[in-house]
C-alpha cells in the first residue's frame, strides 16, 4: 500500500520526520527542501501553502499567506514559509502571461537567483538582470533542494497559446532543476479537472495532483482534503528521495542553473532587438511607399 494511501497520521508523521540525511546518499550539501511554487496569478498558490501549513500543524487555520478571490492575485513579494524543519514552501511572484517581461523574472526565482522574502519586480532589461545575478553571487545559495510546483486552477482553461507557453515553461523547469514540475490542479470541483489533466500529461508532465484548498471561508476539515493534501506532500518527497539516489554536486547544480538564465535571457534580448529593427524597418518602408505616393500625387 502507498504510504500516501496509509492513515493520515502515518503520512503526516512521515512528512514531518522527513530528513535529507536519511536519503540513499545522504544530504551530500543540502540542508533544506525547497518547494517552489509558480504559476498565473491567483490560480490558489497562496491558498495551497495555507492549506499544507493547516494539514501539517494542530491548531486553527490562519492565512499566512495572502490570497485573492479573483484571478487577480496578490503576491508580489518572493516569500517563504517553513513547514518542517526540512521544508520550505515559497509563494513566487504569479504572472499574467509568459510574455518577455516576465519570463526572465520567473527562472531567475526558479533558480533561486532572487532573494526571499523580497519584492520581484518585473525587468525586460538585459543589463538590469545580468547586474541581479551578479549580486546574487555575494551570498550565493548552494543548500537549497528545488522543487517546482506548477499551480494551476481548472476554473480557466489553457487556449492554445498559454499551451504552447505552459510546455515550454515546464520543459526549461526540467533544465533549470533537472526534474519537471509536480502539476497542482486546484479548484477541482469548479471545473473540467480531467481536461486540465489531459492537457498537463500531453506537456510531459508525470505528477499531477487534484485538490481542493482550505480556505479562510471553508476551513471545515474534511478526510478527502486531508488525503489529497498529505498526498501531494508526500509526492514531492519521494520525488527529492528519488533524486537523491544519484551523485549531486550543489555547487555544480547551481552553475548550471546560471549560465542557462544567462542563455535564456541573451537569446531573448536579441529576438527582442531584432524585432524592434523590423518594426523600425516596416515603418521605414512605409513612410517611403506613402512619400513617393504623395509626390506622385504632387507632381501628376
Amino acid at each position: 500500500m502507498a504510504e500516501y494511501e496509509r492513515p493520515e497520521d502515518h503520512v503526516k508523521d512521515y512528512i514531518l520526520r522527513f530528513s535529507l540525511d536519511r536519503c540513499a546518499l545522504g544530504s551530500q550539501g543540502y540542508n533544506r527542501v525547497l518547494l517552489q511554487l509558480f504559476g498565473f496569478m491567483g490560480h490558489g498558490k497562496s491558498s495551497l501553502i495555507n492549506s499544507c501549513k493547516y494539514v501539517l500543524g494542530d491548531g486553527d487555520y490562519k492565512a499566512r499567506a495572502k490570497t485573492s478571490r479573483s484571478h487577480g492575485g496578490v503576491t508580489v513579494n518572493r516569500k517563504a514559509y517553513r513547514l518542517t524543519r526540512t521544508i520550505t514552501i515559497v509563494d513566487n511572484r504569479g504572472y499574467s502571461r509568459f510574455n518577455a517581461f516576465e519570463t526572465g523574472e520567473i527562472y531567475a526565482q526558479l533558480g533561486n537567483f532572487v532573494p526571499l522574502n523580497e519584492k520581484v519586480e518585473w525587468t525586460n532589461d538585459f543589463e538590469t538582470m545580468i547586474s541581479r545575478l551578479e549580486d546574487s553571487e555575494m551570498d550565493p545559495n548552494f543548500t537549497d533542494l528545488t522543487v517546482p510546483i506548477f499551480v494551476y486552477s481548472v476554473k480557466k482553461g489553457l487556449n492554445d497559446g498559454e499551451k504552447r507557453e505552459t510546455k515550454e515553461f515546464i520543459e526549461n523547469c526540467r533544465l533549470m532543476t533537472g526534474v519537471y514540475p509536480i502539476v497542482v490542479l486546484t479548484h477541482k470541483m469548479s471545473g473540467d479537472y480531467t481536461k486540465a489533466e489531459n492537457d498537463f500529461k500531453l506537456m510531459g508532465v508525470e505528477q499531477i495532483i487534484k485538490l481542493e484548498n482550505y480556505t479562510k471561508r471553508d476551513h471545515h476539515k474534511t478526510k478527502e482534503r486531508h488525503k489529497e493534501l498529505l498526498k501531494f506532500l508526500y509526492c514531492t518527497l519521494e520525488d527529492v528521495k528519488f533524486q537523491m539516489r544519484y551523485p549531486k554536486n550543489p555547487r555544480r547544480e547551481r552553475i548550471e542553473r546560471k549560465k542557462f538564465l544567462i542563455k535564456f535571457l541573451h537569446d531573448r534580448d536579441m529576438k527582442e532587438r531584432k524585432e524592434k529593427d523590423r518594426r523600425r524597418l516596416d515603418r521605414q518602408g512605409y513612410m517611403r511607399v506613402n512619400s513617393t505616393g504623395l509626390l506622385n500625387v504632387i507632381y501628376k
